[in-house]
């Protein structure tokens, strides 16, 4: 037998699809089969498997393991709960990897796969393998078997392992997703006070869309922060990798600030310690980690990339603008949105301030939204090349660690080809709405030179 997936669900990070068009129970029967004798071959002999609570996981979870124990492996299904109870199952039980399946913070007829084995995210090339592979038909056989391993009581014990404390009046916000049952039982754990909606999974998402990086999609926080006068409000994605926050002025905490928040009881134990944040993060973290004794590292956009670059590093904590919070300190180096919840309670109360009073003395500075430039997939890195060379001709100070990132008198620009989207992605920061013009001038120039296209709505 042999199966060809849609080209276009092979992503940079995981597989990833729109169920009944592009993504179908074949594809995860298939996708069994394949991983299965991709871990054959590197020795493993278990896995652990969960899902999501939309309303084609349960089917496509049924094939992926099916497609599994036929390929001869032995299966641990720890059922719903949100990708990181799926990574700390991997991390825990004795399995050698594990797959959620998920469509993480994508509207609800997406779905989709995040692979692990042998200690590493399993991404970027090597999904073009499976790919490949499974086209072969390049298959193990065997007969595995399924056990059914209940994890959620104990992943939430190890949520609140050694909590240093922090009693408030908190408003949650699950958004429908798969860490809604986790949250509830979290709380039962936590001090203070806590008030939850949207805890209920339903994939269809009926109140809100599930991402908490997109500001609209806190309403719904903000209104519950604002009715029961509370300290702040955390949400979660999709599948609980991704966390925002708002403050008990309703003002969103984005994720860099949430980062800046979070390396201080971190440096306070490891001074000198490497943390790491994505090339789309503020300046303004760069120089805050560096005055609070640590050593700030600028790393690649995508989970994926950040997780292998605290490996090389040793880095206990790092985070993406997209809300992934990773800490290696006290856990386990996955990004998990329920114990960065955990951690930012712990540090509010250790910094002696109202999360309120720490977003007042934040430095302020002014920053677009992400804005994003269609272009055709052949021209998307060969753009941000022309770009680069431009820019270190003219003698400007250049960041290349991912796309290109200018840091001027006013302040920095980043323009970036996506991982995920035939897109180009830019943003800006500056101390002014005058530099902020400035800077956007130079990305319309640059953009301009290489003839993409300006289309209105795309930001700014």
């Amino acid at each position: 037998m042999t199966h060809t997936f849609d080209r276009t669900i092979l992503r940079e990070y995981d597989i990833r699809g729109i169920v009944g068009k592009t993504l179908n129970e074949a594809d995860a029967y298939a996708l069994g089969r394949t991983f299965a004798a991709l871990a054959t071959d590197e020795g493993a002999t278990r896995l652990a498997v969960g899902r999501d609570g939309r309303t084609h996981s349960p089917i496509l979870q049924a094939e992926l393991i099916r497609g599994l124990i036929e390929g001869g492996i032995n299966v641990d299904n720890i059922g719903v709960g949100p990708s990181p109870m799926l990574y700390y199952a991997v991390s825990t039980l004795s399995v050698q990897g594990g797959i959620q399946v998920t469509g993480s913070h994508n509207p609800s007829d997406y779905n989709g796969f995040k692979m692990l084995l042998n200690g590493r995210s399993v991404f970027g090339d090597e999904i073009q393998k499976i790919g490949r592979r499974a086209a072969d038909g390049d298959w193990t056989d065997g007969l595995g078997h399924v056990d059914q391993v209940d994890i959620l009581d104990s992943y939430v014990d190890r949520l609140v392992q050694g909590f240093q404390g922090g009693s408030f009046r908190i408003g949650w916000d699950a958004g429908n997703g798969a860490g809604g049952p986790t949250l509830e039982k979290l709380i039962q754990k936590l001090p203070g006070e806590h008030f939850t909606i949207h805890t209920e999974v339903d994939g269809r998402f009926p109140n809100h869309h599930p991402d908490p990086t997109v500001e609209a999609n806190l309403a719904d926080l903000k209104a519950l922060v604002a009715a029961k006068n509370l300290d702040f409000g955390i949400a979660f994605d999709g599948d609980a990798d991704r966390i925002g926050a708002v403050d008990g002025k309703g003002r969103v905490v984005w994720g860099d600030q949430l980062l800046m928040i979070l390396a201080e009881p971190v440096l306070k134990e490891q001074p000198g310690a490497t943390i790491i944040a994505d090339v789309k993060a503020s300046q303004i973290l760069f120089d805050h980690v560096a005055s609070i004794g640590g050593t700030p590292l600028m790393w690649k956009t995508g989970h994926s990339l950040i997780k292998s670059k605290m490996k090389e590093t040793g880095a206990p904590l790092a985070g993406e603008m997209s809300g992934h919070i990773f800490f290696k300190h006290r856990w386990y180096g996955f990004d998990d949105a329920l114990y960065a919840a955990v951690r930012l309670i712990e540090a509010i109360a250790q910094s002696g301030r109202s999360l309120t009073e720490i977003m007042d003395a934040m430095p302020k500075s002014i920053v677009t939204p992400e804005m994003r430039f269609p272009v055709d997939e052949s021209r998307k890195f060969a753009v941000v090349s022309e770009v680069l060379q431009r820019v270190s001709a003219n003698g400007s100070e250049v960041n290349s660690t991912d796309g290109a990132r200018v840091k001027t008198d006013d302040g920095w620009w980043l323009l970036r080809a996506s991982n995920t989207q035939d897109v180009l992605v830019a943003r800006a920061e500056a101390r002014d709405q005058e530099g902020l013009d400035r800077l956007l001038a130079q990305i319309d120039d640059q953009l301009a030179q290489s003839g993409v296209e300006r289309t209105e709505g795309d930001g700014h």
